[in-house]
């Protein structure tokens, strides 16, 4: 979720000035919450109950996912440790298991989802032309909240979607996007090529990417007077209480925290190379780094579970335009982040909350293209699970810092 916007989306997932977690959990919040194990085999049987779900696995290990079509090719979660291993994606459990759709969004969880931005501003995909910026107009496009994606192709460690869309923005433009979507299980024996680090024999590992790319199938170019949509992928994973994101910063780059109100100190601290901020599922709030202030990855650490998650992304290295996603109209609508991370947490005091989840987020550059034309967009998501010596070594090469610093930072 942003200022607009989880949710940032967000809506909470992203993004943000909304009550939208609050409708939902309205909605819900007089039902007896499901409690269910929490390994990854209970919640493959649990998504085959309800919904087409399809599972990768790798011959090397016992790392797997589970994806659903009918969600836009969703990797939902996965493990390092096989069916009675840990599963590392948030589902929204009561949810799916109500068989009910909600208005605004449907937020069923997942570790990759597919989302094209902005969520605000005069170019936003999210409310109709001439709406009022508020809930109650805000709208996640079917395509991309309960419409399926298309399975084209499929082996042991890869699968392939697409979906043709049609979007009308804010500005009532009407844009023609053919998206496609390749998830990939990324072997054991090759997670080191990512990290520039070997994995010690008693190091679990599950790790997995998306390719996502889009395509002007219409007839207008995509520019800054028509309005240009960009590839926003977002992973949703369990909170927990010491559990810190981490994201580098670079050129003197400052953290954008007043999406849902200024993050207090006890859970955001920055200094000129590293940001850690609080992801325990208590407390509302969403930061952001522009293209300039990060590198193409971020992560986290839950000291309780000894995981560390680390999502890495295409990050240009020429200066790009990204969409801004807040609400209302913007005098700078291409200036938004491309980096984000969201803590979940009741909307308002005394309120309850959409889930015990974090967010950790990354987007594509606008996407200024004619038609015909493509652009294409990373997102590699990568869990690492053992003793904290072997784990050290990893978090020193990745993120230059030790996971001694990470544990007292807040």
């Amino acid at each position: 979720m942003r200022k607009c916007i989880l949710y940032g989306a967000l809506f909470l997932m992203a993004c943000g000035q909304r009550t939208q977690q609050q409708e939902q959990t309205q909605q819900t919040d007089k039902k007896e919450t499901i409690t269910r194990p929490d390994n990854f085999g209970a919640d493959v049987a649990f998504l085959k109950e309800y919904v087409e779900t399809v599972i990768l696995t790798d011959s090397t290990s016992k790392a797997a996912i589970a994806i659903v079509p009918a969600w836009q090719g969703r990797v939902m979660t996965s493990t390092a440790a096989g069916n009675d291993g840990r599963s590392l994606g948030w589902l929204n459990h009561d949810l799916i298991a109500s068989k009910k759709t909600q208005p605004h969004i449907n937020a069923y969880g997942g570790e990759d989802r597919f989302w094209l931005g902005p969520e605000g501003s005069q170019n936003s995909f999210y409310f109709a032309p001439g709406d009022t910026f508020d809930l109650a107009h805000w709208q996640v496009p079917a395509a991309l909240d309960t419409e399926p994606f298309k399975l084209i192709s499929k082996t042991k460690g890869t699968v392939t979607f697409e979906r043709d869309i049609q979007l009308t923005n804010y500005k009532g433009h009407v844009f023609d996007i053919k998206a496609t979507r390749t998830i990939t299980l990324i072997a054991r024996r090759d997670v080191r090529n990512y990290i520039g680090v070997d994995l010690h024999k008693n190091v679990q590992a599950v790790a997995f990417h998306s390719a996502n790319t889009i395509s002007n199938t219409g007839h207008h170019k995509w520019d800054t007077a028509y309005g240009m949509p960009s590839i926003w992928i977002l992973g949703m994973f369990v909170a927990a209480e010491k559990n810190t994101v981490m994201i580098p910063v670079r050129n003197g780059g400052t953290v954008n925290d007043h999406y849902f109100g200024k993050v207090p100190e006890e859970r955001l601290q920055a200094n000129e190379k590293i940001v850690y901020f609080k992801a325990d599922g208590k407390y509302r709030s969403k930061i952001g780094l522009k293209q300039h202030a990060g590198y193409n990855y971020l992560g986290s650490y839950d000291a309780v579970h000894k995981l560390l998650t680390i999502v890495q992304f295409t990050l240009p290295t020429t200066a790009q335009r990204y969409v801004n996603s807040s609400w209302g109209i913007q005098s700078f609508p291409f200036n938004g982040d491309a980096i984000n991370a969201y803590n979940d947490g009741p909307p308002v005091e005394g309120q309850p909350q959409l889930g015990n989840f974090y967010e950790l987020e990354s987007s594509s550059p606008a996407a200024a293209l004619k038609p015909g034309g493509s652009m294409e967009h990373y997102h590699r998501t990568i869990h690492l699970s053992g003793d904290d010596k072997h784990l050290d070594p990893i978090v020193k090469k990745v993120f230059g810092v030790t996971l001694a610093e990470i544990k007292k930072a807040l």
